[in-house]
């Protein structure tokens, strides 16, 4: 008896030897817009604790790229957490080309809102081809993990969390809360019920957006009246300070994703939803998944160069340094990964760059294809559309036309190649099935591939100048925008601190497909079944 009740306490031993060591939780922070230049930029007045505690004590990736184009908020953010490209798991755009209509990339018509009643509850991650990190860890630990997405923007939250995710909760304009849809659950639960109850973007709506410090202070930013800025109303002001409980008035409770109380906002949700969820206190290692979204709405209205954009990361720093304090006291410090980065950056305001002698220019797509559709319903004498339009510097053709009429899709090809040429402001144009023999640099060529899904992506392929970006203006062009494969867009921040980092940087290139892989590889799990990334190896002990 003896002998056998040794036996069993050393295969009981032996077994829980066995079992893998992995931190309490996972958070993924993803902030919409960032640029990789921003973790520097307003360095001398970080908090020591917020992202500064990040990069003093975890590890920075420095020369995180994004691998494929289109760089927009839905294709980042499933990448980011599947390991993959848009050619792969699926999302081509914030909306592609599916079959013979236009889809946003969450949209789900057979679910309904859990919250609200309108349509923004509509949602799910149901056209997403590929798992993600928090599908993996589910797998892995027979669905006793938890994990939950967090943000504004409903496909920063779902894309994130995954098919088998607890929940994802997103903004709700229209009610002023947060809500999910019947994909994960049939009602709130009691915690977020509670959290909506305290109607916080009201009361953070009350209060005027003022800047942090005394406004002359702000030495990285133009002038508080720069022409590059957009405002909140027609013929508004761009000046501090912004009354947001009167613009609220105009604009509804959707403001709050264009001011830095929307990122407030955003934490205040994610600690409910820690808590709520007693994420981090089980026996099996939990996710979160949080997106800040304001800084992209920001960054769009006011451009990367406004006191507006330098004041808002000065308080996502802040908000930040609190929502750690936060993880180390519900967590433990040192039980908890936290991983930090970007769906994609942004370009220079064109008359911001032209003021200052760099090259720039503006680029009508939506011209460009109403002129190429024109030139071929005349070449073919017909009045049908012979071209769906254009998204992402994509242009779509109507296939269903092309081939009742009777037309070459071929020949068709090759002439909208040849009248796509002659536009000056395009470096590069492509068939896509033709790509591999284009003249194109080949890092550009492999991410044009890698950014193009074969039934969700056009036909053509246009690649623009560097500094040259989609708007209808040609003068008085506000804030920015992003979407191409040039670094203002493509070189994101990737940092990764707590539990297994070690502290140091390296500059080596990576890819915005690393993370998802250096997470399951440090969790021991399977990584998504899309992944293409690698494990970034020199973080861990």
């Amino acid at each position: 008896m003896k002998r056998f009740l040794l036996l069993l306490f050393f295969g009981l031993s032996l077994l829980v030897q066995a079992q893998p060591e992995r931190p309490k939780l996972v958070v993924g922070i993803v902030v919409d817009q960032m640029r990789w230049d921003y973790l520097h930029r307003y360095a001398s007045r970080y908090s020591e604790g917020g992202l500064k505690r990040l990069l003093g004590e975890g590890f920075s990736a420095d020369n995180c790229q994004i691998n494929y184009f289109p760089t927009v908020t839905a294709a980042g953010h499933a990448s980011i957490y599947t390991g993959s490209v848009p050619s792969i798991h699926g999302i081509a755009g914030n909306t592609f080309r599916d079959g013979n209509r236009w889809q946003y990339c969450t949209e789900d018509t057979t679910v309904c809102a859990v919250g609200s009643q309108g349509k923004a509850g509509r949602m799910s991650p149901r056209n997403m081809k590929a798992t993600t990190i928090g599908d993996e860890l589910r797998l892995a630990t027979n669905f006793q993990s938890k994990v939950v997405g967090v943000a504004l923007k409903e496909r920063a939250s779902i894309l994130p969390a995954g098919h088998s995710a607890n929940a994802a909760y997103w903004f709700d304009d229209e009610a002023g809360c947060f809500i999910t849809s019947t994909f994960y659950r049939n009602d709130l639960p009691a915690w977020a019920q509670a959290f909506n109850a305290r109607h916080l973007p009201d009361s953070l709506l009350s209060q005027p957006w003022e800047t942090l410090y005394p406004i002359n202070t702000y030495q990285q930013s133009t002038e508080d009246n720069a022409p590059y800025e957009g405002p909140y109303v027609r013929n508004g002001q761009v000046t501090f300070p912004y009354d947001l409980k009167a613009i609220k008035a105009k604009n509804g409770y959707g403001l709050i994703r264009s001011v830095p109380a929307g990122i407030t906002l955003t934490f205040a949700m994610a600690e409910a939803a820690l808590v709520g969820e007693q994420l981090g206190k089980g026996a099996q290692t939990d996710m979160l998944c949080v997106s800040i979204s304001p800084t992209d709405y920001i960054g769009h209205q006011f451009g990367i160069n406004a006191v507006e954009t330098e004041d808002t990361y000065l308080r996502l720093d802040r908000d930040i340094e609190a929502f750690l304090r936060v993880l180390d006291r519900e967590v433990g410090k040192g039980n908890y990964i936290v991983f930090l980065s970007a769906d994609h950056g942004a370009a220079h305001n064109i008359d911001f760059n032209r003021d200052h002698h760099i090259q720039s220019a503006p680029w009508n797509m939506g011209a460009t294809t109403r002129q190429l559709s024109d030139y071929l319903m005349k070449h073919y004498n017909t009045n049908e559309r012979l071209l769906f339009g254009d998204q992402s510097c994509q242009i779509f053709l109507n296939h269903d036309a092309i081939e009742r009429i009777g037309i070459d899709e071929q020949e068709l090809r090759a002439l909208s190649v040849d009248f796509l040429k002659q536009d000056t402001l395009f470096a590069y144009v492509a068939d896509i099935d033709k790509i591999l023999t284009a003249p194109i640099p080949q890092v550009i060529r492999e991410r044009a591939i890698n950014g193009c899904h074969r039934t969700r992506s056009g036909q053509l392929l246009t690649i623009p100048l560097p500094a040259v970006y989609g708007t209808s203006k040609k003068k008085n062009i506000t804030g920015t925008t992003h979407g191409v494969w040039n670094p203002y867009d493509n070189h994101i921040p990737c940092v990764f601190y707590g539990w297994g980092i070690e502290h140091g940087h390296t500059a080596r290139e990576v890819h915005i497909t690393d993370i998802a892989a250096t997470i399951c590889s440090m969790l021991h799990i399977q990584m998504p079944n899309g992944c293409i990334g690698q494990p970034i190896t020199e973080i861990t002990k």
